[in-house]
């Protein structure tokens, strides 16, 4: 008996200083790691963004050559997509999954450890080598590349390393780890969406490195995988990069599904509609992912079957995503609604996420792709889906669990400033791109024709606001941790009509939680 309360008092609270967060393999401490990460490589990322955006603030070179700005859009891209939204996801799976399915901690603790401590490295190394051959570093621009492309691929084998492992002790977690009761479709849709998710993530990162293993070859040792001189096909590298590519795009997307089936019913005050539908619409979207890769590629002149087979395939991909959509809707349908930060954020992600499906369909249509191919209006629409789809759902999720993470609440005014600042700047962003890329303005150029001028303009103002914007969001966020009032301790219950094991436990979260696993009835 003895040394059992030795070891619950072992147990009992976190360890202080230095060592407990590099030598944690508490969920929580990990959640929280993974969830500072993403953002101060949000902030960095952005930073890269606010450059983009000064010097296409006018025609004509201002600040950047054409090559430091190549390297800019290039590392905004990769910082944004493997730092900043991957790693906020892994860290909200790390905080939320135990806690919903009633489990102590993740399956496998010190691999969760070592999962997360390869990314500042990798993220290091990738800031080191700072290519600047575009984000999907297409051959034969990076084969053919001067800078040092050993340590990009490198930093890349890194990053997969990370997101396999961070994968398989979700899926560990998911499925040996869950309450007695809990069966698979009683699990809350976050849970279910990062099941699927991980197990695309197995799928396809090993897809990427195997593209940038052939690049790395093809530079340094003499092979000829994408050298047409060779007789390589820079075009494979298209191939295989879009088969990582595409499944990449709903990785990014899932868990936001997953998120806001939950906030929408808690704020409408009913069950989230069609739940069944949900579970096989995202593993049906899994599915799809994987045949639609070639759609990114369609003026590559590929046989007019393939572009049929792809132009298909991705509007077959809209119907799943349709469902999720009228399920959300029809949640708050005749709900008793209420409009707090995370259902405001909610909202405005289905609202605007299905503004960017829907340009998603327009270049879906092979023929019409020929004109919007590489133009602004492609950089619209996936901003759409990734700004105001996965990066607006991270900060609802923020908003809506912050109270149970801290104890505190925070400033519900604040908070809404930073929902209508974001939401107002980034249409004043990214709208005017379908604009400037229906009338033809390529991406990835430093300077443009006097014709765009009054759209950048405008697309410049609304980014550096929104940049600015999530500046707030850091306020809000280190107030809520910090404040001491009395008036801003958060019930349990946190949210009136929230449901879910992780409303049952105290606010703040206890750093352990369920050393008896509950019941499900």
């Amino acid at each position: 008996m003895n040394s059992e309360t030795t070891h619950d008092d072992h147990h009992h609270g976190a360890p202080k200083g230095l060592t407990r967060w590099l030598f944690t393999t508490n969920h929580k401490d990990i959640g929280s790691l993974y969830l500072w990460f993403s953002f101060i490589m949000l902030l960095l990322g952005g930073t890269y963004a606010m450059g983009i955006r000064a010097e296409l603030m006018q025609p004509g070179i201002q600040y950047f050559d054409p090559e430091t700005f190549n390297m800019l859009t290039t590392m905004h891209g990769l910082i944004m997509v493997f730092g900043a939204i991957m790693p906020a996801f892994v860290g909200l799976a790390n905080w939320l999954i135990p806690m919903m399915i009633g489990a102590p901690d993740m399956a496998l603790p010190r691999m969760n450890n070592w999962s997360f401590w390869i990314l500042p490295v990798a993220a290091t190394m990738l800031l080191i080598a700072s290519p600047a051959f575009g984000w999907t570093f297409y051959a034969p621009l990076s084969t053919e590349y001067s800078g040092g492309i050993a340590f990009f691929v490198f930093a890349v084998h890194l990053l997969g390393f990370s997101s396999i492992m961070g994968s398989i002790n979700i899926i560990a977690t998911i499925l040996n780890m869950r309450a007695p009761g809990m069966t698979l479709m009683k699990m809350p849709l976050f849970v279910w969406t990062w099941l699927i998710t991980a197990f695309l993530l197995i799928a396809v990162m090993p897809v990427l490195a195997g593209a940038v293993t052939m690049m790395l070859t093809d530079h340094y040792f003499g092979t000829a995988f994408f050298k047409a001189a060779g007789g390589g096909d820079p075009v494979l590298f298209q191939h295989v990069f879009w088969f990582f590519g595409h499944p990449e795009v709903y990785i990014m997307i899932l868990p936001a599904f997953g998120i806001v089936s939950h906030i929408i019913p808690t704020f409408s005050r009913k069950k989230l509609f069609g739940y069944t539908s949900m579970v096989y619409a995202t593993a049906s979207i899994a599915f799809l992912s994987f045949i639609v890769w070639a759609h990114h590629m369609f003026t590559v002149g590929m046989p007019v079957a393939g572009e049929l087979f792809f132009m298909y395939a991705t509007m077959l991909i809209a119907v799943p995503t349709g469902v999720k959509v009228f399920n959300w809707v029809s949640t708050m349908w005749r709900g008793a609604m209420t409009f707090e930060t995370p259902m405001l954020f909610s909202i405005a992600f289905v609202f605007l996420f299905t503004l960017g499906g829907f340009s998603g369909l327009m270049l879906a249509i092979t023929t019409a792709d020929f004109q919007y191919h590489d133009t602004y209006f492609v950089v619209a629409h996936f901003h759409y889906v990734l700004v105001t789809g996965s990066l607006f759902t991270i900060i609802a999720a923020a908003y809506y669990w912050l109270p149970k993470w801290t104890g505190n609440m925070y400033n519900e005014g604040l908070g809404k400033w930073h929902f209508w600042l974001s939401t107002i700047s980034v249409n004043v962003t990214f709208f005017p791109m379908h604009f400037t890329g229906l009338a033809g303005m390529p991406r990835r150029y430093a300077d443009y024709p006097l014709q765009f001028a009054d759209f950048n303009f405008i697309s410049s103002i609304g980014a550096f606001v929104f940049g600015l914007s999530q500046l707030l969001f850091l306020y809000i966020v280190i107030a809520c941790i910090r404040s001491k009032k009395a008036e801003d301790k958060a019930t349990d219950q946190v949210w009136e009509g929230a449901e879910g094991l992780e409303w049952e436990i105290p606010s703040p979260a206890p750093y352990h939680t369920f050393a008896t696993p509950p019941e499900i009835k």
